[in-house]
């Protein structure tokens, strides 16, 4: 059997072809990964500025200053430091999981950005139970926590990871309950059809004016699951000697480090999506629309003007957290289980039986 040369060669183009066909489309696929990691880097930066220089305000006194214009490059550099340092291990500790423990709050945090929606196009996944996978995913951060402490083989870092389960597990429950009363307004559990749902009525829509009690409790259920002052007793200083980090130093402590502001910024955005409608900015008597029309071809002035709603929304709620922090004094580990099992979860779970009955009464 005998096969001509320009068949064989056409044979070879076409695999050649093929291969560099899906070698395109895995670089595709990774491009919104990649952007939205740099994107959450970027902003973890911001925030940690932010925070100094909040901070600095609050206490009337100068904050960072040198490393870049007014201080930007603060955070970078701290965070060089932090990979140039040694990265020590206890001697008597469990190795794997004192290294492990830092990667899984660090993961399970950065997996709940690919259900965030920063834009009408601006959505990794878009799932049908988007807000509970979010839940479900932040819910593995304090197993790593309490890892950590585990295999640090020291007594006050062990009761700082025991104080941070005890604490995410009193909290996680009104967060629930909260985040499932939006569902049933909205009737839908992706993140995409809630913002929808807002969006119907303009400003008056937004679920802050129709669940004002969810929106409390899940503010303060969000403070406390971030570990924020005044709910940081799992690494506060004064009594843990900074809790379950005793033994960490280097990378790993940095990893922590980001976790905390990763967890804080994910929050605010939560709070935008389900609670001031993400995206849309409906102010009354004010027409928008035909000034998003500029664009219809690419939608990409509608989309930069949406990611723009969508970070001021939320760069005002850190500001709120920020402040909170450096205002209030911390709470007592009683005081701090007693408001999540006492307080908040009863009335939680009274906001979402009249949101089944409101529901209910509307078929």
């Amino acid at each position: 059997m005998i096969i001509d040369t320009p068949e064989v060669q056409d044979i070879n183009s076409f695999y050649r072809f093929e291969s560099l066909q899906e070698i395109y489309g895995i670089v595709w696929m990774l491009v919104p990964i990649l952007t939205l990691v740099v994107g959450i880097t970027i902003g973890v930066l911001v925030i940690v500025w932010l925070e100094r220089e909040i901070s600095a305000g609050i206490q009337q006194r100068i904050g960072p200053e040198y490393a870049g214009p007014f201080g930007i490059l603060q955070a970078l550099a701290d965070g060089t430091k932090l990979l140039l340092k040694e990265n020590l291990l206890p001697s008597r500790g469990d190795s794997p999981l004192f290294s492990i423990g830092p990667s899984m709050a660090v993961i399970s945090i950065l997996l709940s950005y690919s259900v965030i929606p920063f834009s009408y196009r601006l959505v990794l996944a878009d799932l049908n139970v988007g807000v509970f996978l979010w839940i479900a995913i932040s819910s593995i951060a304090p197993i790593g926590l309490l890892m950590s402490g585990y295999g640090s083989n020291n007594k006050y870092s062990f009761l700082g990871g025991l104080r941070a389960a005890a604490q995410s597990i009193s909290y996680e429950i009104p967060l629930t309950l909260c985040v499932l009363s939006i569902s049933l307004l909205s009737n839908s559990s992706s993140t995409v059809d809630i913002i929808e749902a807002q969006s119907k009525y303009g400003f008056w829509g937004w679920n802050l004016w129709r669940q004002p009690i969810g929106f409390l409790v899940f503010l303060i259920a969000s403070l406390a699951e971030c570990e924020r002052l005044p709910f940081d007793l799992p690494e506060a200083e004064e009594e843990l000697v900074a809790g379950y980090q005793t033994e960490y130093s280097g990378i790993k402590f940095g990893l922590f480090y980001v976790t905390s502001y990763l967890n804080l910024l994910v929050s605010s955005l939560f709070v935008t999506i389900l609670y001031l409608g993400g995206w849309n900015l409906s102010i009354p008597y004010i027409d928008f629309p035909p000034l998003f029309e500029i664009n219809n071809a690419g939608g990409i002035f509608r989309t930069t003007v949406a990611l723009f709603i969508t970070l001021a929304k939320t760069f005002f709620f850190l500001f709120i957290s920020i402040t909170t922090r450096w205002t209030l004094p911390r709470l007592r580990m009683d005081q701090l289980l007693n408001l999540g099992w006492k307080f908040l979860l009863p009335i939680s779970l009274g906001n979402l039986l009249l949101t089944t009955s409101s529901q209910l009464l509307s078929l």
